[in-house]
């Protein structure tokens, strides 16, 4: 209108538009929770922290009990080991008998076998044990000769010392060393203890684990989650079977190629040897070469220096072909972890629990992450039927 004031537009004050506003907004700061304005990849980083320090607590105090309790978990532990190996022949043979009578079978069948086994290698050292007793002392006269060659020319006097200082160790501590033997027959008692209990255990898992993991199920877990943890059980288990079907695989794959190269080379003890290495292959990356490395001794005692070298040359190819074929060949369709969580996971189990925890080690890893991944991965969703 003539004459009136120019009109100016008014801008309403945020509380009049958006309602009230905080401190942060009045400063002209974006407004909001802090973990909100927080650096993102330091927010994602203190959220694996805590749960990794979760799971951190969860595995320190899992170990710590198993500790207290060691036999009964080693026990379990070959149990269901046993069980993985003789199910398969258990579910065979039911197909014909009953289920006791399959499961009867199967066990005292396989523990024939195996002392059957022992008893041939017991009696192949008892009959070359005077042989072996002459190979023996010819073979440390010729390390004794070849120690006094260069490079090491050591001279008659030291060796003399050295046996001499062994002589004397043996005789000084003759209290310790009986002390240490009766504490080797509380160990004894204690593993006819834990194979009683593992062969009792074994009976009941051949028999009806399936419904004992089912009453489990529906007894310990909520309803909810039921399908979802027995599919991560069910993933667990054919990880478990499946890495110890393979690792017997390898073992006596590995016992078979070093058993003919110890005969072809006529080392001494070759069968028990042999054994050894089958046994010493369930430790994964430094049992087999531990094995070999008595062998080497035992041929360079026995046979000489050439055919020493000869088993320290076979050590390199076997540990190859193990390394590069047998091992991913054979545990691919069982374990996918990476070499180097395979060692991390043997040295780490030998620190908390030794040579049982070197065992167990790869094992328990390997259930771990099959029980994540079957926990992370959602079912896929069900296709309806279509009638009509």
């Amino acid at each position: 209108m003539l004459g009136s004031r120019p009109s100016y537009s008014v801008r309403l004050p945020p509380a009049v538009r958006g309602g009230p506003v905080g401190p942060a907004a009045a400063r002209g700061e974006p407004d909001g929770p802090v973990a909100a304005r927080t650096v993102p990849w330091l927010r994602i980083a203190a959220a694996y922290a805590w749960r990794l320090i979760l799971v951190g607590i969860v595995v320190y105090g899992v170990f710590g009990v198993l500790g207290r309790f060691q036999l009964i978990a080693v026990a379990l532990f070959l149990a269901l080991v046993v069980t993985s190996v003789l199910r398969p022949l258990a579910d065979l043979l039911n197909r014909v008998l009953t289920r006791p009578l399959s499961v009867a079978v199967a066990l005292v069948g396989s523990m024939l076998l195996l002392m059957g086994l022992f008893a041939l290698v017991g009696n192949a050292v008892a009959n070359e044990s005077g042989k072996l007793a002459g190979e023996f002392r010819g073979g440390v006269h010729r390390i004794e000769l070849w120690l006094q060659r260069p490079p090491f020319r050591l001279s008659a006097g030291k060796l003399s010392d050295l046996q001499r200082q062994v002589t004397d160790y043996i005789a000084g501590h003759q209290a310790s060393l009986l002390s240490s033997a009766v504490s080797g027959l509380g160990r004894v008692v204690e593993v006819i203890t834990g194979g009683a209990l593992a062969f009792f255990a074994s009976v009941f898992f051949i028999h009806s684990g399936e419904r004992m993991w089912g009453w489990a199920r529906d007894q310990l877990l909520p309803s909810g989650a039921r399908a979802q943890w027995d599919r991560a059980g069910r993933a667990a288990w054919r990880t478990f079977a499946g890495y110890t079907r393979g690792i017997i695989i390898v073992a006596g794959a590995n016992a078979v190629l070093v058993g003919i190269a110890l005969f072809v080379l006529r080392v001494p003890l070759a069968l028990p040897l042999t054994l050894l290495e089958f046994f010493a292959a369930f430790v994964p990356l430094v049992g087999s070469p531990v094995a070999l490395g008595v062998a080497t001794v035992v041929a360079l005692a026995g046979r000489g220096p050439l055919t020493a070298a000869a088993v320290l040359v076979l050590i390199v190819v076997i540990g190859q072909l193990e390394g590069h074929v047998l091992h991913p060949l054979v545990m691919s369709w069982a374990v996918r972890l990476h070499p180097l969580v395979v060692a991390v996971s043997v040295i780490a189990g030998s620190i908390v629990a030794g040579v049982i925890g070197a065992v167990v080690a790869v094992p328990f890893v390997s259930v771990l992450w099959a029980v994540l991944r079957a926990l992370r991965t959602a079912p896929a969703p069900s296709t309806p039927v279509r009638t009509g």
